[in-house]
């Protein structure tokens, strides 16, 4: 069984600047929650109890959102609103999450390699702490794992002409869906992109990562990527991908973030859609 997850929430968030300057970009709110409380509900609803936060300085809002806030539950519970104190008990009892500070900003593949003590000799799952799907690809690379016995990781397929953007996979399809991943390039530009099939941020990795990780030497932006220890790790063993069949909301910059909340809140609140309609019908 999968039991772990590490989910790191240490970027600054410049591309969301001013809103970010003193506010975690995983604590922006998405229809009433905060974007970190998607990815933490999906690990929970896959059967992961024990969450690492791999955080950085400014951060302290995400734990905050965690603990337990006594004071507001004594107002609540004075005050007679019932519903919100259990809503809010419900976020302190979500899971065990604990947190490990990343002391440099030296990317994603670093930010994970700092939950090397947490997870130890176990498969375990890696999620971006700013990331929504509409459906539950953690459910999807567990069970993937479970009949292959290997690394998955989740893939989507974008215009070819936005490819430069991603992690980008070269592999051939062994089942619809599935694919067996022979190697993959950190943005690559458009004319020697392998495929359209991007990484989205979603892992299911073996703990040899955490080796190829310290292998891994900088690279795009003097980082340590995740997609270049992934490369090492494909000399030593096989890795698989799925491609998701949902959406997937990036809330990396303004627009991404207006898009999940108009998406999302046609779904979920009531009376919105009709409001969309006849707004736009003013434009």
């Amino acid at each position: 069984m999968i039991k772990k997850a590490i989910v790191p929430v240490a970027g600054f968030g410049t591309r969301l600047l001013p809103i970010t300057k003193a506010q975690p970009k995983e604590m922006l709110p998405v229809v009433g929650k905060p974007i970190i409380q998607y990815v933490v509900e999906h690990l929970i609803d896959a059967g992961i109890k024990n969450i690492l936060m791999v955080t950085g300085k400014g951060k302290q809002a995400i734990v905050n959102h965690f603990d337990k806030n006594f004071e507001l539950e004594e107002r609540l519970r004075r005050d007679g609103k019932i519903s919100l104190l259990n809503t809010v008990r419900e976020i302190d009892n979500l899971a065990n999450i604990f947190y490990v500070r990343q002391k440099e900003q030296k990317g994603l593949g670093d930010a994970i390699l700092c939950g090397e003590g947490f997870v130890g000799d176990e498969y375990f799952i890696a999620m971006v702490g700013d990331t929504i799907y509409s459906e539950n690809v953690v459910k999807d690379l567990i069970k993937v794992h479970e009949k292959y016995g290997c690394s998955v990781i989740a893939l989507e397929r974008v215009p070819m002409e936005e490819v430069y953007k991603y992690g980008v996979i070269k592999g051939e399809e062994i089942e619809d869906g599935i694919y067996k991943i022979t190697d993959m390039v950190e943005k690559p530009p458009v004319d020697k992109a392998p495929s359209n099939l991007i990484i989205t941020g979603a892992y299911l990795l073996s703990p040899k990562i955490f080796e190829c990780l310290k292998r891994t030497p900088p690279g795009r932006g003097g980082e340590i990527q995740i997609t270049d220890a992934m490369k090492l790790l494909l000399k030593e063993e096989e890795i698989l991908g799925v491609e998701i069949k949902c959406r997937r909301y990036d809330i990396g910059d303004l627009l991404g973030w207006l898009k999940a909340n108009v998406e999302l809140g046609i779904e979920n609140v009531d009376g919105f859609k009709e409001y969309l309609k006849d707004f736009t019908g003013k434009l």
